[in-house]
């Protein structure tokens, strides 16, 4: 029986922080599916569905055990429907703990075959979220340092408001 996790998420754009998390969950499971999900609090996307999800394949195209899926449902739902055993999320500080831990809550009553995996990121990448990739960027600032270098210029293109 395959271990099947699934790792949910905007990734809007994705980050070093989400590659790394992905990463590591792809050496402790047999499958890893990269869940670009709709998350109903976020609005203004600033890339496609299909964007973000070529920009993940791209990134982790040297994980065999990693794809990339989209679904917009519950993600109790999809967990179940795949045979999944656990959902992987990543947590930057405390804060992030707060809401992760009630969704996991509501996740597990929803469907109780699977657990909830929380990896902490790397000291490196503990500020790191797409929502500040797009304001540095918005700004003209460096997003090197916070995007794989194989979409940087695509997230650029994108993002960089010319001077």
């Amino acid at each position: 029986m395959s271990r099947i996790a699934v790792c949910p998420g905007s990734f809007d754009p994705v980050t070093l922080g989400h590659l790394d998390i992905i990463t590591r969950a792809s050496g402790l499971f047999d499958e890893v599916i990269v869940l670009v999900s709709v998350n109903m609090m976020k609005s203004n996307f600033s890339f496609s569905l299909e964007e973000r999800k070529n920009m993940i394949n791209t990134v982790t195209s040297h994980l065999p055990n990693v794809h990339v899926e989209h679904f917009d449902g519950l993600l109790a739902d999809y967990v179940k429907q795949v045979g999944a055993i656990a959902i992987v999320k990543g947590l930057r500080a405390v804060s992030d703990f707060e809401y992760e831990f009630q969704m996991a809550l509501a996740n597990k009553k929803l469907y109780g075959g699977a657990e909830t995996v929380f990896l902490t990121t790397t000291a490196e990448n503990m500020y790191l979220s797409s929502s500040v990739v797009k304001q540095i960027a918005n700004f003209g600032g460096d997003i090197s340092h916070f995007v794989p270098e194989p979409i940087l210029e695509d997230i650029k293109r994108r993002l960089v408001k010319e001077k």
